[in-house]
Parts: C-alpha cells; structure tokens; sequence
C-alpha cells in the first residue's frame, strides 16, 4: 500500500499531463473532482456542523490549489512538475510552526533550505527558465496545499473520508466557475474528447484522487505518519519514468541535480531521526 500511493499519485501527474494537451487543466480538474463526489457522497454521512469549514477548505485545497499546480503543469515536464511539488512539505512545516506552534529540529530547516535551494537550481536550466511563470504556479499550488491541511488538522469529530469526500462535492462548482472565468473552449474540449482522454479523467478522479487518499488515509490511520511519509518521495520518481516512457519527456542533468537535493531536503524533513542515527552508527563502526 504504501508503494501503491506513490505510483499512484505519480503516474496521475504524468496522465494528467497527457490529458491537459486535450482539456483545459481547471476542466479536467472540475471533472476529475465530479467523478471523485459522485463515487464517495454517497458513502459518508453529510457533516453538518463542518460544511462552512469544508466549503472554504474546498476552495483553497482544491478549488485554487489544483487550479494553480495543473495549470503549471501545462508548461512543465511530468516529473519536473513531481520534483517542485514537493515543497508542500516544507510549506506545511513552516505554517505548522507559525500557526500551529509546532516545534522543529534543526534538520529539518536544513531540510526546507535545500527543497528551495534544489528549485532554485532546475529554474537556471534555459528549458524552465522560460516557463518560469508555470514554475511559479506550482510552487504556489504547493503553498495552498499546505494551507489546506492547516485548515484541516484544526477540524474535529469529522472522519478523514468525510473530508475527502465533502471538499470534493465543494470543490466541482467551484473548479467549474473558476473555468468559465480563466478558460475558453470547454464545450469544444468536451465534444471533441477521445475516448482515451475520458479514461485518463477517470482515472485522475477514480485511481488517483479515490483510491490513492484512500489507501493514504489507511496507512496513517495505522503507522506513524513518520513511518509512511517517506514512501511519497517515490513519487517524483514514479513521474519521471512514467514521463520518459509515455511522453517522451528528457530531464537534463541540472534538473536531476535539483530534483535530488530537493528530495535530499525532503527527505531530512520526512525520514524520522532513528533512520539517520542507524545510518551514522552503521559507517562509524
């Protein structure tokens, strides 16, 4: 399960990326998130002390945050795009110390420091620098994530597949008047739509939105959140392959070098401390 959500979460990337040359990205985002409510509304009870919370958790983890990272997608690499999301992380440590007085080892300022140094790297390649714009998009995708799961760490009594479910069913009109605002040809797109571009939407609302939190939610239900997080690192690499065989995508060595220091960053933010210690003890003897 815990290599499953990686996969699972880096191939939609690379599906998605597909998809956006045929859907407008806030479109295919509408309809992936119409299917997700219509399979799960119907299988968690309606939490009604929480729907004003959700509806704006819904507009910034989804509504806004999807509109953001899969537009810059529309300018990146697959596995580029994997590499930058990844400073949702250090975007949620930093708000979770500012809002939620969370406390942080010295590791893990390292960790954030490098993430951003990794970034800063890949955007000297000449192939991202002209599409700065689009990186910029995702990284503030990321914040918005992050800002999200701050506003739901703060939600009690509610279950994790109810808010899975609720913020989806908010998020659909949202995602949709968002697209009427910030997109042309949407009719056209859905007329013209092979059926292989409907299989990747079922995919991204079925396999990756669906399934994908579903087993997420499974594992930290039942592990450390410590033990499991350090799978989704897999993700960017999952990406990159699948970009390199599906799309023909070709990552140059700078973006490489970025993209391992920032899952390095990463990873000294995710890996718990016990990993490093066995580590240093292992060399030193």
């Amino acid at each position: 399960m815990a290599l499953t959500v990686p996969l699972v979460w880096g191939m939609g990337l690379v599906i998605a990326k597909g998809a956006i040359d045929h859907f407008p990205p806030i479109l295919l985002m509408a309809l992936r998130f119409s299917l997700t409510a219509f399979v799960l509304v119907w299988f968690v009870p309606i939490p009604k002390k929480h729907l004003i919370n959700l509806f704006g958790i819904a507009i910034i983890a989804a509504a806004i945050q999807y509109s953001l990272t899969f537009t810059g997608l529309k300018g990146l690499d697959a596995g580029v795009a994997a590499l930058i999301v990844q400073l949702e992380v250090p975007f949620l440590v930093i708000l979770g110390i500012i809002f939620l007085k969370e406390k942080a080892e010295w590791k893990i300022f390292v960790g954030i420091a490098l993430a951003f140094i990794g970034v800063a790297i890949m955007t000297q390649q000449n192939e991202i620098r002209v599409n700065i714009g689009y990186v910029a998009l995702v990284v503030l995708g990321g914040l918005a994530w992050a800002i999200g799961q701050i506003l739901i760490r703060k939600l009690v009594d509610i279950k994790v597949m109810q808010v899975t479910a609720w913020v989806a069913v908010f998020a659909v009109p949202q995602l949709f008047a968002m697209s009427a605002i910030f997109e042309n040809g949407q009719i056209e797109a859905i007329q013209g739509a092979s059926q292989l571009v409907w299989w990747a939407v079922i995919y991204l609302g079925l396999v990756m939105t669906a399934l994908g939190y579903f087993l997420w939610n499974s594992l930290i239900r039942n592990h450390d959140v410590g033990k499991v997080a350090p799978f989704l690192l897999l993700l960017p690499v999952f990406s990159l392959t699948g970009g390199i065989i599906f799309l023909g995508e070709s990552p140059t060595l700078p973006m490489i070098f970025g993209g391992l220091i920032i899952l390095f960053g990463v990873g000294l933010i995710t890996i718990p401390n016990s990993f490093f210690n066995l580590i240093i003890k292992y060399f030193y003897k």
